[in-house]
């Protein structure tokens, strides 16, 4: 039912809302379609994950987590950088006994994805109050269905699909909007190394004797003089005394004499 050939392109349909015109077959060149996306306010959700190496062989790592439960990551890719102290370490850096601390992130956006198709012709046929084949600006024609209380508008008028006339410029739109959530993750994994071995005390033994063991001294004193006189002091007492002595027989032996002589 081309204007030359009386063929019809059929399979663009046109369902019709109050304000929106919805294609629901193939659409040809003639169609202008424009997307936008529009993102509501994003909510964040964090994660912190805390564990324990216990062993690091290769890219595979086993970590203690901080609830008891042992985590086995038999391939940590070479890409993932740990910050400890602020030096980026890889999974062949870690140590026995570092401690790490998972952070993950969580953003999640509503997002709207709005589709607006046009298509613009001239009413070649209309059959209200369901069918229009409009021809398209390449000179094809193609066929729409009408909604029911579908509106046109013709030259700033609003009118329904029989006020359509032959010949009548027109212009139709689907406008779809779906709904979607936009979901991203940001993981960061810091750590602290592990503490240093216990180190002995320089002045600390480095041999220890082995054998009996030397008995301690008792607590037991043998008390001494308070104020001890040496022998040699004693011994140069004797003579002093062998004289007074002496002195004393003297003494007794004149007094007798005299004692004596008077009677």
């Amino acid at each position: 039912m081309n204007s030359g050939d009386g063929r019809i392109n059929k399979g663009f349909v046109l369902a019709v809302g109050t304000f929106f015109f919805v294609f629901v077959a193939s659409t040809s060149a003639q169609v202008e379609t424009k997307k936008t996306t529009t993102s509501g306010q994003s909510s964040q959700v964090v994660k912190v994950e805390r564990g324990e190496v216990v062993a690091v062989e290769g890219n595979e790592l086993i970590v203690k987590m901080e609830d008891g439960s042992t985590r086995h990551f038999p391939s940590v890719p070479e890409t993932v950088k740990i910050t400890v102290d602020g030096k980026q370490l890889g999974i062949r850096d870690l140590k026995p006994g570092m401690k790490l601390q998972r952070t993950i992130t969580t953003t999640t956006t509503p997002q709207i994805i709005t589709t607006i198709q046009t298509v613009t012709g001239k009413v070649w046929y209309v059959s209200p109050p369901n069918s229009l084949i409009l021809t398209l600006e390449n000179g094809t024609n193609q066929q729409f269905k009408i909604p029911q209380d579908q509106k046109f508008n013709v030259d700033g008028k609003m009118v329904d699909a029989f006020g359509l006339k032959k010949g009548m410029q027109i212009s139709a739109t689907k406008i779809v909007e779906v709904p979607m959530t936009v979901t991203t993750q940001q993981k960061s994994v810091t750590g602290t190394m592990p503490p240093p071995s216990p180190t002995l005390p320089v002045d600390a033994p480095l041999l220890v004797a082995e054998g009996e063991p030397t008995p301690a001294p008792s607590n037991t004193e043998t008390p001494t003089p308070a104020n001890p006189t040496p022998a040699s002091a004693r011994a140069s007492y004797f003579p002093w005394i062998g004289l007074a002595i002496l002195v004393l027989v003297v003494w007794f032996a004149i007094m007798f004499i005299r004692a004596k002589s008077k009677t």
